[in-house]
Formats: structure tokens, C-alpha cells, sequence
């Protein structure tokens, strides 16, 4: 009996002000916020893979905590990989799109390309440093992408 009763004396000071809030126009509205929120988003330019192509224009600079999207763009002169575990490890992915396929990795090392194709690449950055993305076995600076997380 004692439960009960402080079960519904406890609803009974809950409730009311549950409805009060209901009814608040100047309480605050709620929706995405913070890291996934759309003014936290950037998307970087594409990264292309290609024979003798460079990989990108210019190094990326990033800010951590922020949300990035990216194309990895493959034209299918070659089969090439993309490798970065430094990289990879310092972001948290929060999806891979390929041809509509949604992926949600816990990790990441390299991706590779047997054909043409494109990839994206949503993630955000968390690790302060130097990193890069590179073609493996490559010696090339076209042939690798630094980045700087801040």
C-alpha cells in the first residue's frame, strides 16, 4: 500500500508539470543538434583515382569535432587503392555510401577499386595531427593527399 501511494503521489507532481511544459511556447525546441547537426557539415572536395592523376588539388584542413562528407571518384584506367590507417583512426566514420549501399565500418584501414566507380565518405574528425591518404607503393606527392586535423 505505502508503494502505491508514493507511486501516485509522485505522478501527481510529475503530471501536472509535464502539461505545463506542453504548453510553453517560450520552452526551447528540440531537433539534431551538435556534431550531426547540418551547420556542423562540410563537404571537402573529391579525391580522384586515376593513372598519373593527381589525387586532389590541395591538402585538406580540418577542424575536429566537425562533420565531413567526401567522393573518392574512380575512372577504371587502373586498379588503385586508397590507404590512410593513421588517417582512419583518427576519425569516426559514421557511414560509406557505394552505388546507394549504406556501410557503418568500426574501422577502417584502405579502400581499392578494381573498376570505375565512386564511394562517399561521411565521417567526423576527432584527432588532432598530421595524417595522410595515399596510393600504396607510391612515391609520388600527386599521389598522396596530406591532412591536418586542428
Amino acid at each position: 500500500m505505502f508503494r502505491t501511494v508514493s507511486l501516485a503521489a509522485a505522478l501527481g507532481l510529475i503530471l501536472p508539470n509535464l502539461a505545463l511544459a506542453d504548453n510553453d511556447d517560450d520552452a526551447p525546441q528540440f531537433g539534431l543538434a551538435g556534431l550531426l547537426s547540418a551547420s556542423n557539415k562540410e563537404d571537402l572536395p573529391p579525391i580522384t583515382l586515376s593513372a598519373g592523376m593527381p589525387l586532389a588539388d590541395a591538402p585538406w584542413a580540418l577542424k575536429s569535432g566537425t562533420y565531413y562528407e567526401f567522393e573518392i571518384q574512380a575512372d577504371g584506367s587502373q586498379e588503385l587503392a586508397l590507404v590512410g590507417p593513421e588517417f582512419f583512426r583518427a576519425i569516426w566514420i559514421d557511414e560509406i555510401v557505394i552505388e546507394g549501399l549504406e556501410i557503418r565500418p568500426l574501422g577502417l584501414d584502405s579502400v581499392e577499386f578494381d573498376e570505375a566507380g565512386e564511394m562517399e565518405i561521411g565521417f567526423i574528425a576527432l584527432k588532432p595531427g598530421r595524417y595522410h591518404l595515399k596510393v600504396p607503393g607510391s612515391t609520388g606527392e600527386t599521389q598522396r593527399l596530406e591532412i591536418i586535423i586542428q
